[in-house]
């Protein structure tokens, strides 16, 4: 677990509103952040290089925000670049009839990082506490037990040599109407626009209460949750790096050595 402004604190209450979704924190604008931006893609690239090569490890990145919070766009740029033979991204959908007809957690045990690899969850099992809640899919007589198995599911995950990484993207409702607006004015974009988000807008609250219970209910050191601020898209993409680059670095990845005699060998 990386200490960071934007940890939420295993074992410390966590309260949703105490957390600023337009911080920049010591960068001034975009200008300023982009050679941090770049010196942190440069070493994301090494990492994971590292990871593929040494195969003891695997990395899930968990993102889960409102709709328009920018889980496609912190993909593309802060994993941009990366060799795609080890990295995977999963996006979760509503479950299909042979998903729903095992436990909740099944198809993302399925999706796990294998070592070597690292997994990036669009999504993820923390939709049978956000969703299924608000929209009484689930009774609470459920979903409220969930958090416990989340925490154990995890928990294996994590011994057996996953790093586990949680982003909620953090974003103000006035700026997710700017963003769906946007969609709505460029025709490029109308693929992207789903009426159904803004009758998930007039649940905005609900949403929220049941992100803070579940980020209070399953940040823990061994699969912390990150609240990053995302109204500024290149602050999303820094701090996300920054989290990610700083805790591949705690594993400490070494090269495989080289096979014996390859100083003999002659290439004719």
């Amino acid at each position: 677990m990386i200490d960071s402004d934007h940890l939420a604190t295993p074992g410390k209450r966590f309260h949703i509103k105490k957390c600023k979704t337009d911080d920049t924190g010591r960068f001034k604008d975009k200008e300023s952040a982009q050679p941090a931006i770049e010196k942190l893609r440069s070493k994301l690239w090494d990492l994971q290089e590292r990871l593929y090569a040494e195969g003891k490890h695997s990395v899930l990145i968990v993102l889960q925000a409102m709709d328009a919070g920018g889980k496609d766009g912190a993909i593309d740029h802060v994993f941009h670049g990366v060799n795609p033979q080890g990295c995977s991204v999963t996006s979760f959908k509503v479950p299909s009839s042979l998903e729903r007809s095992h436990d909740f957690l099944w198809r993302h045990h399925l999706a796990a990082p294998q070592r070597g690899m690292i997994g990036i969850h669009n999504r993820s099992h923390y939709e049978a506490v956000l969703i299924e809640r608000v929209h009484n899919i689930a009774p609470r007589s459920v979903w409220k037990h969930r958090y416990e198995h989340i925490n154990n599911f995890e928990r294996i995950l994590a011994e057996e040599g996953t790093l586990i990484l949680k982003f909620f993207l953090h974003i103000s409702k006035a700026e997710q109407k700017e963003r769906l607006e946007a969609r709505l004015a460029d025709p490029q974009e109308h693929w992207k626009f789903n009426p159904g988000d803004l009758k998930e807008r007039e649940l905005w609250d609900d949403y929220m209460a049941a992100f803070e219970e579940a980020i209070d209910k399953t940040s823990t050191r061994h699969a912390p949750w990150y609240v990053i601020p995302a109204d500024r898209k290149w602050y999303r993409n820094w701090a996300i790096s920054d989290v990610i680059v700083r805790s591949m670095q705690r594993l400490n990845m070494k090269y495989p050595p080289a096979v014996e005699g390859l100083e003999k060998i002659v290439i004719k």
